[in-house]
Order: C-alpha cells, then structure tokens, then sequence
C-alpha cells in the first residue's frame, strides 16, 4: 500500500473536471449541495463521489446476479490498484488514488462501500434493523466517515456523528423507494418488521401494494432514520465552519424527504416521494445561515459503525502529509447569495439518485 503522496499528483486536472461533470449529471441535489463546500474540499469530495457513483453504477447496471458478481470482485480490484497508487486508466479511479494518499484514508473505508455493494448484488435482505444498519453502514455510513476525512477532521466522535447521518439517509432512501426496489425484485426492510406487520415478503415482492401494513413499516424506518439525524447534528458542528453547511444541507434535504412521504401518506409504493426545487432552494438558504458549534459528540458510535472509526484511529495521518488549512472563517452573506442564485436552476432539478448519499 502507498504510504505517501506521490511527487505529481496522478489525477490531472482534465480528470477532476471529468469526476465533475460526472457529478452534475448523476446527482444533481449532490452537486447544488456540494456548492456550499470551500474548493480545498469540494474538489477531492467530487473524486470520492465519482468513485462511488461509478462503483454503485457498476453494479446495478451489470444484470445478472452472476454479472453482478464479477463487476464487484472488478471493484475490488481497482480499489487495491488505487492504494498501491496504480490507478486502473479512469479519472475517478486516478482521483481516489490521490484522495486516499492525501489524506490518510484507511482501506477499510472503501471496501466498505464494495461490500455493501457486493450485499446487492447477492440480493441479500435484512432479518433486522442491526442488520440493515450493517448494509447502510458500509454504502453510506463509509461514505459520511470519508468526506470527514477529506474535511480535514478524524475525531472519533465527529466521525460517529458522521456515520449517523450516513445511516440516516440511507433508511430514508430505503423508505422513499419501497415500491421501486419491490419492482426490481430487491426488497430491504427489516423482515421481522415485515412479520409483524403481517406480510409475507415474497408475496409483497409478487405484487407490491401499499397497504397499511406496508406503510406502518415505512413510518417505522423513518423514525429510526429521524432519531439519527438528530444525533449527527453536534457533528456537522464539530466540522470546519467552511463545511457546515453543505453538510447541514443535505441533512435538511434528506430529513425533509421523510416529511413528503408522510405527506403521501406513507405510500412509498405506488409514488415516490419528491423535494420540489423552491423547497430544496429553502433549505439550502438555510443551511448557509451560521449555526454555533455543538461540542457534545460524545455518545458512542452506532455499533455497526464502530470499526469503521477503529479504522481510523488505526492508520493516523503521516506527519510529513500534505494537510489543509481551511480558513477560521467564512463568507456568509456571499454563500448565501450564491445559493439564492439556484433557486431558478433548483425549480428543475431532478429527484435524488437512490443508491449513494447525495
């Protein structure tokens, strides 16, 4: 494994303005979101979500579960040629070799990600919600725990609040797309919920209803995902002042997709629940607003995501590393002018992507 930069940076700067454009197509609320970051962050935070996106698209667009298979153990590849800093020939590829080198980020983050991945791609489903915590631990929870990183900040108990609000959204996803993955065979709530509820998996999976046993599971998950968005909130106040507000952001949006599938009624089945763009604007104004650090991170870590912060804690930043140093300050009045100019744009923004944290 590479231990130090590299004397020139293997990702250019054609193959940064690639992760971007990748970025705004693929995931236009990540992107609106992402405009709210200092440039120090927002950059290697694209090379990250190109990463991700590109192994999420990987996977799901492979077919056959055999397929699947064989596109995961790819993967899995590419990752270990990134850490030796041998990056397969793509721009994201040579980005995250960069990233991971820079700011010590242990494998383990990663291969997170792919096994959760390779979950999908067993068509794995979840006895309990530990065990779908498990599944969002590894696609969002790792990936809440590496822009953290790139934040320039590996205090365990940020990185614990982190790990919350990556867990958090991932069960909103799951909440908001019950009908859409029931359709494509996939199904991921929590099945002791399901027997108490009195529905048969397979059954529901044959011919997908939204009936008010579906939904009174719905409305479970989404108070689970409720109770962690409050506990991340001390993070985001223990990040840099630059960064608290693309992070608060995309903790309003997400958190506000619960509220419009309750305003369906709980039907997460036969409609998918929408953020309109003059709400999404809203909350991004509001994000911009300065929030006073919350110095209590202390609780523990969710269980299923305590080894990712062991990881850290294992493979500390080398002393000679290249750290940044993002100012003590920021520009509020400018940030928010910026995010009032999205309104327009927001009004035709497209719905979040399902599988990564947006």
């Amino acid at each position: 494994m590479r231990t130090s930069l590299p004397d020139a940076p293997l990702a250019s700067a054609a193959d940064h303005a690639a992760c971007r454009a990748a970025i705004r197509t693929g995931s236009k609320s990540f992107f609106a979101a992402s405009t709210l970051l200092p440039p120090s962050v927002r950059v290697p935070s694209f090379g990250l979500y190109a990463f991700c996106r590109l192994s999420d698209d990987a996977v799901d667009e492979a077919g056959s579960r055999v397929c699947q298979r064989i596109a995961s153990d790819r993967l899995a590849h590419r990752l270990s040629l990134a850490y030796a800093g041998r990056p397969a020939d793509s721009p994201a590829d040579r980005a995250l070799a960069d990233l991971v080198a820079r700011y010590a980020m242990p494998e383990a983050l990663p291969r997170a990600l792919l096994e959760g991945l390779s979950w999908d791609a067993e068509g794995r489903r979840y006895a309990t919600l530990s065990d779908l915590t498990d599944y969002a631990a590894r696609v969002a929870g790792a990936v809440g725990a590496m822009m953290t990183l790139i934040m320039g900040v590996r205090d365990p108990g940020v990185l614990a609040r982190a790990c919350d609000l990556g867990v958090a959204m991932q069960f909103t996803n799951i909440a908001r797309d019950v009908g859409e993955d029931a359709r494509a065979g996939r199904l991921y709530l929590p099945l002791d919920w399901l027997a108490e509820a009195g529905i048969d998996p397979d059954a529901f999976l044959a011919a997908p209803q939204a009936s008010p046993a579906i939904r009174s599971v719905v409305a479970r998950l989404l108070d689970a995902a409720e109770i962690l968005y409050r506990r991340s909130e001390s993070g985001i106040g223990g990040l840099p002042l630059g960064c608290r507000p693309a992070i608060r952001a995309a903790r309003l949006i997400y958190a506000e997709i619960g509220r419009a599938i309750e305003a369906n009624g709980l039907d997460s089945v036969t409609s998918r629940a929408r953020v309109p763009g003059a709400r999404k604007a809203a909350l991004l104004a509001r994000a911009a607003l300065p929030v006073p650090a919350l110095a209590d991170t202390a609780s523990p870590p969710l269980p299923e995501t305590a080894y990712l912060i062991e990881a850290v804690r294992d493979h500390p930043m080398p002393a000679l590393a290249d750290r940044r140093r993002l100012p003590a300050w920021w520009d509020v009045s400018g940030q928010i002018a910026h995010v009032l100019d999205l309104i327009e744009q927001l009004q035709e923004r497209d719905a979040f992507q399902r599988s990564a944290p947006s």
